[in-house]
């Protein structure tokens, strides 16, 4: 995990205290995550225990966190399983400990999923459209800051530290994110996780019964087009993680289940195979950043750059129109 910022027992007390949220019995880090320092707390209140998520931004601003936060609590009043941002006694949900902007959040029941199969597919394809259409009404607006034009300014960046075949392939790929981006930025839009991998994901229940209990992890949504978002779960929920290849059994289940709350435009299936690529290229380029040009931490694994590699060089000869699998 990464832990930028050390926080003592006596800091988090603070912040509860602020919040009415109770006295600490327990503060752990969370041993995930590359981009905030994040903790599992446990509080007792009125004899019960509660158990929430903070989180300290490393990255992210005071000016840009109100857009990932109200949209949680957007969603969670529309009845999206999303972890609700604690407010204070003037309802404000964005806070400031050891002098960073942080959030307390619920807990999320259950565990990850880290080995899915049809069953879960379909949940988290579902729950994904649901969300797209909860979050359609949301006032608030920010593009997807790993976006178009992140890449532009980050493959630069990284190109000196790769092979010159991994160099020609990262600037192939940009180019023709290029030409495709117009029809891209017409496709239905609005808020998407961006991020919605198997370990931002809990299932709660027996083994084999597992049901979908919520999203969590929002601090890289933006507006972008919803197909992008579901392209990031396919390349994620619906492959074989050794090669990269899809698994078009599972990935058929999810897109089926999506449509079966939101059916996608015949242009979202035109270009589906052209935004899978999108979505491996915006994984592969954050993972290199991650890995070449890292931070300090207290604990720091970045991801291994080379799996969206693989990703991508498998969407690229092997494109998946996810009409031709639909019955």
């Amino acid at each position: 995990m990464a832990v930028f910022t050390d926080v003592s027992t006596q800091q988090a007390q603070a912040l509860l205290d602020t919040l009415a949220l109770g006295e600490l019995q327990a503060l752990k880090g969370i041993t995930a995550g590359i981009e905030n320092t994040n903790y599992f707390v446990t509080t007792a209140r009125d004899g019960e225990p509660h158990e929430y998520v903070l989180t300290i931004f490393e990255r992210l601003s005071f000016e840009q966190l109100p857009f990932y936060l109200e949209l949680m609590r957007h969603l969670a009043r529309k009845g999206v399983p999303v972890p609700a941002p604690q407010p204070d006694a003037q309802d404000r949900i964005l806070h400031t400990i050891a002098g960073k902007p942080a959030a307390v959040v619920d807990k999320l029941r259950g565990g990850h999923q880290l080995a899915p199969d049809q069953f879960h597919c379909e949940q988290v394809g579902a729950g994904l459209a649901r969300m797209h259409l909860a979050g359609q009404d949301f006032p608030l607006h920010q593009d997807n800051l790993r976006g178009l034009p992140w890449w532009r300014e980050t493959v630069p960046v990284v190109l000196p530290h790769l092979t010159p075949e991994q160099a020609a392939l990262l600037q192939a790929e940009l180019a023709f994110q290029e030409q495709l981006a117009p029809s891209a930025a017409a496709l239905p839009r609005g808020p998407i996780h961006a991020d919605l991998f198997r370990d931002n994901v809990m299932f709660d229940g027996l083994p084999g019964r597992e049901r979908l209990s919520g999203f969590f992890d929002f601090y890289f949504a933006g507006v972008d087009s919803f197909l992008f978002d579901l392209c990031v779960c396919l390349n994620d929920w619906c492959i074989d993680l050794d090669s990269g290849r899809l698994d078009e059994q599972r990935a058929t289940a999810f897109v089926k289940a999506y449509e079966s709350v939101r059916p996608l435009t015949g242009a979202e299936h035109r270009l589906l195979p052209g935004l899978l690529r999108a979505a491996a290229l915006r994984f592969w380029i954050s993972r290199l950043w991650d890995f070449h040009l890292p931070r300090e931490a207290s604990l720091l694994k970045p991801h291994d750059p080379t799996h969206f590699e693989r990703v991508l060089r498998e969407r690229i000869a092997k494109p998946w129109h996810a009409l031709e699998s639909l019955p």
